[in-house]
């Protein structure tokens, strides 16, 4: 009942910045355990998806294990039970971590939970999702229990926001981004804050992921490489911080 309270609660406070539409939104209400694999445009798109898919079933998102590090980010992250993956960034090389990640994912989609995971691991850099080489998605997809669905998600909206990439060309801060987000829900005095429109799109890829996790983790990475950029480089799209100001100057 209390995680149940913060969802509603959070997605209040989500929806003041964005206006999020969902397709496939049946695939996400169906029963039984899910993988959803998104691309990463933003910062955001961990906490809108974790929110519109909580209240269909529990979620357990697979998370780098520095997020731990933030107060109220790690409450929410234990009370998920997410799974934290070590930050190679930070210097910390786990070399068990895949295997980590691997068990505790197939354990959460047998108790018929919902798990989302990054095939990329990261941010995209550019408009385009690039996977590259990185196998955690390819090692669960091998061994995914009979009844699981693959839900691949398309996410749209979020590159030019201020917490991706295309904001400034430079990595976000999260923490530093998320206290000036604190900030600017108030300055617009809650109900008058610009909004992005996000788009989720969830397709079925159950049959076609299970096929692709049976030839080399390449193949497999370009074919998800693919579904999300069936439409090419995404433009990036700022959006003003404040009500009472001008349009921002980097959309003249």
């Amino acid at each position: 009942m209390l995680m149940r309270f913060y969802r509603i609660f959070y997605k209040f406070i989500l929806s003041r910045r964005y206006r999020v539409t969902i397709s496939g939104l049946d695939l996400l209400k169906k029963p039984g355990g899910k993988l959803i694999l998104p691309n990463h445009q933003s910062h955001v798109d961990p906490q809108i998806i974790a929110v519109e898919c909580y209240q269909y079933s529990d979620v357990v998102p697979v998370v780098n294990e520095r997020f731990f590090r933030i107060p109220v980010i790690r409450f929410f992250l234990r009370k998920w039970g997410a799974v934290a993956v070590s930050d190679f960034r930070g210097g910390n090389r786990d070399p068990h971590v895949l295997k980590n990640i691997f068990s505790k994912v197939i354990i959460a989609l047998e108790e018929k939970k919902t798990v989302i995971i990054y095939p990329a691991g990261q941010l995209q850099e550019t408009g385009l999702e690039k996977i590259q080489n990185k196998q955690s998605a390819y090692a669960i997809a091998k061994e995914l229990p009979d009844d699981t669905a693959v839900l691949g998600l398309r996410v749209r909206g979020l590159w030019g926001s201020s917490f991706s990439w295309a904001w400034n060309g430079k990595r976000p801060k999260f923490l530093f981004l998320y206290l000036k987000g604190i900030f600017y829900f108030f300055a617009n005095l809650i109900f008058l804050c610009p909004k992005r429109n996000v788009h989720l799109e969830f397709v079925d890829l159950t049959e076609q992921i299970k096929k692709e996790a049976q030839s080399d983790r390449r193949t497999f990475n370009l074919y998800l490489e693919k579904f999300y950029n069936y439409d090419g480089e995404q433009k990036p799209l700022f959006i003003r911080h404040f009500f009472f100001l001008p349009l921002l100057r980097k959309n003249k």
